[in-house]
């Protein structure tokens, strides 16, 4: 487990401390802050796997990166990576230290996946799927088949109707939408002359979808329900065959857990994230690090979130530095108030016009002496923008009947 991140002089912040949370960790902040970036710091961490991108060290003056983690034998470690100006040093140059001894998955937001099991590479070696990699196989720099990937594997393991197909499906119903639209299995099928292939289904309510043309949101959430079955399924595979015990520890990095997801989904992804791990093993210790822009997400966790489990971090532009805080977790109700609170810092949950003619009414309803022409011309712009249906309206009525204006 990642217990923290310090960064002095490297990326986007002159310097950024995380203590981070057992469980839950949510990162939210505006786009180019180097919120991914700290998900590529977590991942080095607990790997020590890959350089950092995209932010560089910063030129000018030598950097450090430290981390704290758990490395299941005795209190965390203590990780430094020094960092000469202009440039990250060589994997040689870094000093030997504990590895992760969990099973660590990274689901980037390009589709891709890192996944990273001690017990299988006994080396600095992580599993680095590209999206198309998750769906056809994996190979090594030999030519060895690493992974059969999701279309042969989910064919392969539901024509023998094995334990793993029995995992995936109850994956996939974790992770499904709602119970009108269940992520269940049909018969693979053929998709055309020139694909000699069985392609998975979905058994969908108006027929069924081969994988391959199901959308985005589908794609991204299948393949990692996938992944997560087939990286702890030959993880245990690895331990019976080492005559070793398997991992009490997962770690699950999301990069905007909410992409492609419909606002329905976004409400349910991270909780059903939770249950699919501890699914896979009811006493695992699982630790989630996630970047969201969805207030729906936030929204989601609050029946769940505990202050002793889990964390808020918020990155924000002050003047002209990066800040990272902490923030304290308080249950907002909806996503307008999510929306509309310091986290994401919008004043209204509307579009940038209705904004300015509320944010003009409202300095108008402290106006007695405004203008009869300025109250109309508020008036109306108010009228095109929001209609007489917005529940700012009847605060407007009693200000534009007492200018004698009709409304």
């Amino acid at each position: 487990m990642l217990h923290s991140l310090h960064l002095k002089n490297v990326g986007t912040a002159p310097e950024m401390r995380m203590d981070l949370a057992p469980r839950l960790n949510l990162i939210t902040g505006d786009n180019g802050l180097g919120k991914s970036f700290v998900l590529e710091l977590a991942w080095w961490a607990l790997t020590r796997n890959g350089e950092p991108v995209p932010a560089m060290p910063r030129a000018e003056r030598p950097g450090k990166v430290s981390a704290r983690v758990e490395d299941g034998e005795g209190p965390p470690a203590d990780i430094l990576r020094n960092v000469p100006g202009g440039r990250w040093p060589l994997a040689a140059e870094v000093p030997s230290r504990p590895f992760n001894p969990g099973l660590t998955v990274y689901a980037k937001v390009d589709g891709g996946c890192h996944v990273w099991d001690l017990i299988r590479t006994r080396s600095a070696a992580s599993y680095d799927f590209s999206q198309a990699a998750i769906w056809d196989g994996l190979e090594g720099a030999d030519g060895r088949v690493l992974c059969n990937g999701l279309i042969r594997d989910w064919v392969s393991w539901q024509l023998r109707q094995s334990e793993s197909f029995t995992r995936l499906c109850e994956v996939l119903e974790i992770l499904s939408p709602d119970a009108t639209e269940p992520l269940r299995p049909g018969e693979p099928t053929r998709v055309g002359l020139d694909d000699a292939r069985d392609i998975p289904t979905l058994a969908m309510p108006y027929g069924l979808v081969p994988l391959t043309q199901a959308s985005a949101g589908i794609r991204r959430v299948v393949g990692l329900g996938y992944l997560l079955v087939w990286a702890w399924e030959e993880h245990l595979r690895a331990a019976k065959m080492l005559g070793e015990k398997s991992t009490e520890r997962i770690v699950l990095l999301i990069d905007e857990v909410e992409a492609h997801l419909h606002p329905r989904w976004q409400r349910l992804i991270l909780p059903a994230l939770l249950k699919v791990v501890q699914a896979l093993r009811p006493d695992v210790k699982v630790q989630v690090i996630a970047v969201t822009h969805s207030p729906l997400v936030l929204a989601s966790v609050e029946p769940l979130f505990d202050t002793d489990q889990d964390a808020l971090f918020m990155f924000d532009l002050v003047g002209s530095e990066v800040k990272v805080s902490k923030a304290d977790w308080r249950p907002r109700g909806d996503a307008n108030a999510w929306l509309t609170s310091e986290v994401f810092d919008l004043k209204e949950a509307r579009s940038v016009e209705a904004e300015r003619a509320i944010t003009e009414a409202r300095a108008a309803l402290k106006d007695p002496h405004l203008p009869i022409e300025e109250v109309k011309r508020i008036h109306n712009e108010l009228y095109r923008l929001l209609k007489d249906t917005d529940p700012f309206w009847p605060r407007w009525l009693a200000r534009a009947e007492a200018a004698g204006i009709d409304p």
